[in-house]
């Protein structure tokens, strides 16, 4: 299995990488939130929550499927 720059499986490296950005987007989306209550805009408020809410089960997820690897060849350090 081919390794990146950083000396980790690629799919361990994938799974960090689209969980890490999955809870940035929803930290995020909560000023989203903020700012469409503020202008009134319920049905927008309710979009950014339910995006939210996507985007903290696919780093549950992400989460899951890292301890799935974890201990396996394709979960840490590469080996050469």
């Amino acid at each position: 299995m081919a390794t990146g720059e950083t000396g980790f499986e690629d799919v361990a490296f994938d799974l960090i990488s689209v969980q890490y950005h999955s809870l940035k987007a929803g930290h995020d989306y909560g000023q989203y939130v903020r700012d469409a209550e503020n202008a009134g805009l319920d049905d927008i408020a309710a979009f950014f929550r339910e995006v939210m809410e996507q985007d903290s089960a696919r780093a549950k997820r992400c989460h899951d499927l890292l301890r799935n690897i974890s201990g396996t060849e394709q979960g840490g350090p590469a080996m050469k």
